[in-house]
C-alpha cells in the first residue's frame, strides 16, 4: 500500500510519518507539504502513486479538495488531528503516530519501528 503523509511545509509531522511507516510491513511511505515553500511539495505524480492519503490536520484536506479534487476523489483521506507542535522525530509526535495510524489504515497496531 503506498501511502502519502501530508502537512504544510513537511518539516517535521509528515516527514516523521514517512520515516517511521516507511519500514511497516506493506506499506511504502512518502511525503510532502500544502504549502508552495514545502521542501516537497504536493504534486499530481505523488498523488497518482498515492493509494491512501494520511493528512495532520483538517485544513491540508481542504487545500488537496479545492487543488486536486479529481485526482484524490476516489482515495481513501484520513485527517490524523495532528498539530504543529512537534518537531521531526520528537518521541511524542512518535507515539501518537504509532497510536492512529495504523488505525486509520486498518493494520495491526504493532509498532512500526
Amino acid at each position: 500500500m503506498n501511502v502519502l503523509f501530508i502537512c504544510s511545509r513537511n518539516q517535521w509531522r509528515s516527514p516523521t510519518a514517512e520515516q517511521l511507516f516507511r519500514r511497516y510491513p506493506g506499506l511504502c511511505a512518502r511525503s510532502a507539504g500544502t504549502s508552495r515553500h514545502a521542501r516537497n511539495v504536493v504534486t499530481a505524480e505523488l498523488l497518482k502513486w498515492a493509494d491512501v492519503i494520511c493528512v495532520m490536520e483538517q485544513k491540508h484536506k481542504q487545500r488537496l479538495v479545492a487543488d486536486w479534487r479529481r485526482l484524490i476523489e476516489h482515495k481513501p483521506l484520513h485527517v490524523l488531528d495532528i498539530p504543529d507542535d512537534y518537531l521531526f522525530m520528537s518521541a511524542e509526535l512518535i507515539d501518537i503516530l504509532n497510536a492512529t495510524v495504523p488505525a486509520a489504515l486498518g493494520l495491526s497496531p504493532s509498532r512500526s519501528a
